[in-house]
This record gives structure tokens, sequence and C-alpha cells, in this order.
């Protein structure tokens, strides 16, 4: 049984584990970031994985939580330390990263835990309301709401896109406050 058991755990950790740590990384904007948090949400579920592996609908969904739990908490304990390298060193280029990645990444640190995670989810993770309901343990009418004010409160930190945001949304979703500032 234990035998199964362990195979079980490494055919679930060599199909999940890269999309896992892709999902953390743009959650997290930080690879090494992404691979620790995902790395300790494994070995959660390697210790509890014969009632994980039978009980919870999703595995992937339950390690995809705690990573995320576990980056937001790290995120809290490092704020002052953050801060004060921040001041000490302004820059924070990042060789080999698309710029379009880096404003992504940059913008999404300056919304909500929350929102970030339910745009990370749908977005790259390509969940449906549903499933991110589950797997954050939300109402699906809170992960629309996450949703569209994470998405409000990124277009003032990419206003370069926003102009082509404008034009394909439909006028029912669209901020018309969002419309009347940019034009001014």
């Amino acid at each position: 049984m234990a035998v199964s058991l362990d195979q079980d755990f490494d055919a679930f950790y060599a199909a999940t584990h890269r999309r896992i740590v892709s999902h953390i990384s743009v959650m997290t904007g930080s690879l090494s970031e992404a691979e620790d948090c995902v790395q300790e949400a494994f070995a959660r579920a390697w210790q509890r994985w014969a009632t994980i592996s039978t009980e919870i609908d999703s595995p992937e969904a339950w390690v995809r939580a705690v990573a995320a739990r576990l980056a937001v908490s790290s995120w809290r304990k490092a704020v002052n330390r953050l801060k004060a390298h921040r001041r000490e060193n302004p820059s924070t280029e990042t060789a080999g990263m698309n710029p379009d990645a880096i404003a992504v990444i940059a913008a999404l640190r300056k919304i909500s835990a929350d929102q970030r995670l339910a745009i990370v989810l749908y977005h790259y993770a390509g969940r449906s309301i549903e499933e991110i309901a589950t797997e954050t343990g939300a109402t699906p009418s809170t992960v629309k709401s996450r949703l569209v004010r994470g998405r409000k409160a990124l277009a003032p930190h990419l206003s370069e896109f926003a102009d082509s945001l404008e034009s394909s949304r439909s006028p029912h979703t669209f901020d018309k406050s969002l419309s009347s500032r940019r034009e001014d």
C-alpha cells in the first residue's frame, strides 16, 4: 500500500509541479520564491497524501492554495525588509524577462492578495470561476467581484494597455469614470 501511495504521489508531483510553480511565480513575481512555496506545499501534501489523494477533489488545487497562502504569509513577514531593500536599491530590473511580463508582475504586486490570486488563477491558470471558488473557499460571486475589482485596480498600473482594453470591452462592463479620467 505504501509503495503505491509513493508512486501515486510521485506521478502527481511530476504532472503538476511545473504548472503550479508557473502559477505561483506569476502571483509572486519571483521564481525562487514560488519554487520555495510550492516545494513546501508539496512537502505538506506528501505528509498527508493518504488523506489528500482520497478525500480532496483536486489535490492540485490544494497544493496551489497552500503555496499561495505560504507566499502571502512570507510577504507579510518580509514587508519591512523589502521596503528597506528598495530604499537602498531602487532599481529592480530583472534580466531576461519580457518587459510586458515585468509590467504585469509589478502591477499585480500593487493589488490585494485575494484579487491577485483570483486574477492569476483565472487568466494564467485557466481556472473557471467555480474552480477558483472551490480552491479559495470563496463564493463564486466573491470570485467574480475580486476579478472585477482586481482588473480595475490593475488598469492604472497598466495604462499603456488601457486603450486596447477599453476598445475590446462591451460598454456595460467598462467603468465610465476610468474612461473620463483618461480623456482629460
